[in-house]
């Protein structure tokens, strides 16, 4: 598993999985760049695969300098 720098802090794929989520997951994929600037602040974001439960699986999204993510479900 990878893990990288994320707001000054170094995550596991777990823990940027909560980041994005905002509670714990079941289960995380290694953490890969997602080749998108954050719209916030233009900071690279980088993604996350992971299940918040057992019937579903997410794309999360985290820029590594600000506070913005976002997750693929539709709205």
């Amino acid at each position: 598993m990878s893990n990288r720098v994320v707001q000054g802090r170094m995550v596991t794929p777990e823990k940027l999985a909560e980041l994005v989520e905002g509670e714990s997951v079941l289960e995380a994929e290694s953490i890969a760049d997602a080749d998108r600037d954050c719209p916030e602040c233009g900071g690279d974001v980088i993604t996350v695969g992971y299940m918040p439960s057992v019937t579903e699986f997410v794309n999360g999204y985290k820029c590594q300098e600000c506070e913005w993510s976002a997750d693929d479900r539709e709205e």
